[in-house]
């Protein structure tokens, strides 16, 4: 490995950095994007507790509500359950924008990942070609050069791609994921939400 990296030049640090970068943030969002860390099973439940609780004090409230991102958005929509539905619409879009905010986070540093690393390994192939020019004297050329050119211009190109590939990959599939907890949550804020104005109406 250390041969390949020595190989590849100066220029695959700068993608050997990157690759780093786009690994921590994947296992980063494996480990905050997980079901049971946005969605508990039983939260809803327990919510649906407090409001027939109707003397739940805010804190209550808060404090059950407060560790995860669906819990956020159903306790909002408890802790205004006496305003109007207006109100309370407004105040669940308010929360949900900073939910989504929060669970996107740093998918835009994936995704520029995935573009920038070709080019990375572009600019790799570049000064593995001025090698390869550089090599070509009127006295003929260095063979030894010529081959530390080619190796720079190959060896960047295909790590370029090998680190673009799995950063695309894993950003479509947390987009997707995010995307999958938003209309959930937006599901379960809308039924609370029903439940409430369904109560207020009796």
């Amino acid at each position: 490995m250390l041969d390949m990296i020595q190989a590849a030049g100066w220029p695959i640090w700068l993608l050997i950095a990157t690759s780093v970068l786009g690994l921590a943030l994947v296992i980063e969002r494996f480990m905050t994007l997980r079901s049971g860390r946005v969605l508990p099973d039983r939260l809803p439940g327990q919510i649906l507790e407090l409001l027939r609780q109707r003397n739940a004090e805010p804190d209550t409230i808060i404090r059950v509500a407060g560790h995860s991102p669906l819990g956020r958005i159903l306790g909002e929509v408890l802790l205004n359950r006496d305003e109007s539905n207006a109100y309370r619409v407004a105040a669940i879009e308010d929360v949900g924008k900073d939910v989504a905010h929060r669970l996107n986070r740093y998918l835009p540093a994936l995704a520029t990942i995935a573009v920038v690393s070709p080019l990375m390994g572009l600019f790799g192939t570049v000064v593995g070609m001025i090698e390869i020019f550089a090599s070509y004297t009127p006295a003929g050329g260095d063979p030894a050069q010529l081959a530390r050119g080619i190796s720079i211009a190959l060896y960047n190109t295909g790590f370029g791609i090998i680190i673009a590939i799995p950063a695309l990959i894993f950003h479509r599939y947390f987009r997707a994921r995010v995307d999958h907890f938003l209309h959930q949550m937006e599901r379960e804020a809308n039924a609370l939400n029903r439940i409430i104005n369904r109560g207020a109406a009796q």
